[in-house]
């Protein structure tokens, strides 16, 4: 049996599921507000007008879509089963595998690169959220373990910050103090990716030792 679902794998896939989600909608909106024309490419730009238009570069995304519209309804209504699986569904079996696999059609349908790639990691985390942890226990040293262990919630937390800062930070940055840095929030694109595979190790070690300590 697993320590409550493995609560530190929980976590993670569950609030960065959820911001990934967010961070989709806020690429289809500005597709579906480009309206019922066909994309140039299959690069696109999520948004032609406004601040994030001018100040993060147009929120750069792909489609497969041949319709922006189409787009913008798609990644909207995928960025929704995310958020609503991250929430209600990650602890099912293969719960982290279909976080992986939204993702990954998020990708495909105009929600932008951080998002997907945000959700995709989320959904590595939650394939340890109901499954054994013998691999890690045996390949992570004792004492190696326990300082992984004390090292996640700070991760988490920074993680957190980090991650709302990205997703949500940006928006109210180039709406309200009309900030013109694109690559302030690459920079903080990378570190979530960064942060997310230390969550995804240090996470382990932690469920490890909340069993340990349960048993």
């Amino acid at each position: 049996m697993t320590w409550q679902n493995n609560n530190a794998a929980r976590m993670v896939a569950l609030v960065f599921g959820v911001l990934a989600g967010l961070g989709g909608l806020t690429h289809g909106i500005g597709e579906v507000l480009q309206g019922n024309v066909a994309p140039a490419g299959i690069f696109i730009p999520s948004w032609t007008q406004g601040p994030i238009a001018t100040n993060l570069g147009g929120d750069p995304a792909l489609t497969i879509v041949p319709n922006l519209l189409g787009t913008g309804v798609l990644t909207i209504i995928v960025s929704l089963m995310i958020i609503i699986w991250a929430t209600a569904f990650i602890t099912r079996k293969n719960g982290g595998l279909i976080l992986i696999l939204l993702s990954i059609i998020l990708l495909l349908v105009g929600g932008g690169v951080a998002p997907p790639v945000v959700g995709v990691l989320a959904g590595v985390a939650g394939l340890g959220i109901t499954t054994s942890l013998s691999w890690w226990r045996k390949h992570l040293p004792v004492n190696l373990r326990r300082f992984l262990a004390t090292l996640w919630p700070w991760i988490f937390g920074i993680s957190i910050l980090n991650g709302v800062f990205l997703v949500i930070g940006s928006v109210i940055l180039v709406y309200l103090f009309n900030v013109n840095n694109p690559n302030l929030f690459t920079y903080s694109f990378l570190l979530s990716v960064l942060l997310l595979l230390l969550m995804i190790l240090t996470g382990r070690a932690y469920d490890i030792q909340k069993q340990a300590q349960s048993d």
